[in-house]
């Protein structure tokens, strides 16, 4: 796939695709189909996908946080591997949080485990493009994940901000 990438809200019927690009990343944690179908129906507006020739090839996922409306959490961002190297992820996040800004949105955050330099790289350079301050702190600690669920590596929360209009 090698067309010009067209960047909407996803609707129910990108579901199982986003499902797909999050299970082949092998880097995040995968969550049920039926989750990306409902995140798909109830969190387009707080979410998009690319698409080339019709198809998905990459997403992020986030909501507003229900208890600080100015804050929108991004849950996850994927780029299909036919795809990497391209800017796609940082083109997903500016056109979203440039939708997001205007609807009173004026700080990103997310959680990103330590070893995830890529996802780290990503945040800092949209940070540098927003003009905006990154900061993090340690969120959930490891002994904080279900014991029986397996391993899982602390997640430290990201927040930029404050955003305003590019």
């Amino acid at each position: 796939m090698s067309g010009k990438h067209l960047i909407d809200f996803p609707t129910k019927a990108d579901g199982a695709a986003l499902w797909r690009i999050a299970r082949d990343s092998q880097k995040l944690d995968l969550n049920t189909p039926y989750a990306y179908l409902l995140w798909c129906r109830d969190f387009a507006d707080t979410s998009v996908v690319a698409k080339v020739d019709g198809q998905a090839v990459g997403f992020v996922i986030g909501y507003r946080r229900p208890s600080a409306p100015d804050t929108a959490l991004v849950w996850q961002v994927a780029v299909d591997a036919s795809q990497r190297g391209r800017g796609l992820a940082g083109a997903l996040l500016d056109e979203l949080f440039t939708r997001l800004v205007g609807r009173g949105v004026r700080y990103l955050e997310t959680t990103v485990t330590p070893d995830n330099e890529a996802s780290i790289r990503t945040f800092a350079s949209f940070a540098k493009r927003w003009n905006a301050p990154m900061e993090h702190t340690e969120l959930f600690a490891r002994s904080d994940f279900p014991a029986d669920s397996g391993p899982h590596e602390q997640e430290d929360l990201y927040r930029i901000g404050p955003l305003s209009a590019q």
